[in-house]
Formats: C-alpha cells, structure tokens, sequence
C-alpha cells in the first residue's frame, strides 16, 4: 500500500516528537536528581494551547510575540513542552546566591541546577529534532502559557515549548 508524503512526514514528525522526550529524560542532571517532565501536544490539545498563549498575551508587554508564537504552534505538526520541577539538589553551591541549599528553600529561590538541567534536557531534545532534520524553535511563550495553564502538573514551575515542523521551508525562520 502506498503512503502519501505528508503522512509519512505526520508520523515523523510524532517518532521523533517521543525521541526528544526520550533524550529530555535521559540528559544529565545535576546530582542525578530528575525534576524534569515533558509532554507531547497535536490537533485539539495545541490549538486550546495557541488560544490560551494569545489571551495571556494580550496581558503582557509583548503581546504581539505571544501571537506570533501562537501561529507558529498552529502551523506545526506537533509541540514538545519540557519543564521542570524545583528543588535545590543538595550541592550547597552557592549558585543561587544563597550560603546553601536550606537558605535558598527557606527564601523560596530557584535553585539555578533546575534552570540548567532544564537547558540541557531541552538542548538534548533540539538535537535529536535537528538531527532528524525536523524543523524546531525554543519558545518560552509556550513555556510560560503551559504554566499557567499547569500543562505539566503543578509543581512545573518552569517551562519551554518546541514546535516542530516538517515543511519546504523552515516555519520557525522568517517570522514577523
């Protein structure tokens, strides 16, 4: 039987979707500690997400890259979001501007391991998407939106989205 391009390239587009979820997972961590989570959004579940990034964006200065985003997550085939939980990971490093891990919990400070472990799932995910020839952006508007709208959990409390898009033309490039 024969199979079209374009849904050659729909499930495609998916595989490679679950192996950036693959490498997010299993990128290195500080201490070994895994507060990362991610998800996987097409059809109905991305364009509620498209809206949502356009409402909250209309309460933020910049409303018009929220909506610029939005048509960017509308035209690809799928959306990866990647999180991360907070925690200090023990290290008493001081990264957080803080003596130690106790202080910087107490605070309610964001211990700077899960930003990075955050940069580097995210990093390792880009990779595959790139490796694979599928066409991808970090966004942190949909990073932001899927907060708000607790798309990862609650205890997500920092995120960045990745459209990915299989096209004649890069959809993420010439943007306005």
């Amino acid at each position: 039987m024969a199979k079209s391009g374009r849904d050659a390239e729909k499930e495609a587009v998916l595989h490679v979707a679950n192996l950036m979820c693959v490498a997010a997972r299993t990128a290195p961590k500080a201490r070994g500690i895994d507060n990362i989570v991610s998800t996987i959004l097409n059809d109905k579940e991305k364009e509620s997400l498209a809206q949502k990034m356009e409402e909250f964006g209309k309460k933020t200065e910049r409303p018009h890259v929220f909506t610029r985003d939005a048509n960017s997550v509308r035209q690809a085939q799928a959306l990866i979001i990647i999180g991360t939980k907070l925690g200090p990971v023990g290290l008493n490093c001081g990264s957080c501007g803080f003596d130690n891990c106790q202080k910087c919990e107490e605070s309610g400070a964001r211990c700077a391991h899960n930003s990075g472990d955050l940069g580097i799932a995210v990093g390792s995910a880009v990779s595959v998407a790139s490796n694979h020839r599928v066409d991808n952006r970090v966004m942190y508007s949909v990073g932001w939106t899927s907060i708000k709208e607790k798309i990862l959990g609650e205890e997500v409390k920092i995120a960045l989205g990745i459209p990915l898009s299989v096209s004649g033309k890069n959809i993420f490039f010439d943007r306005k």
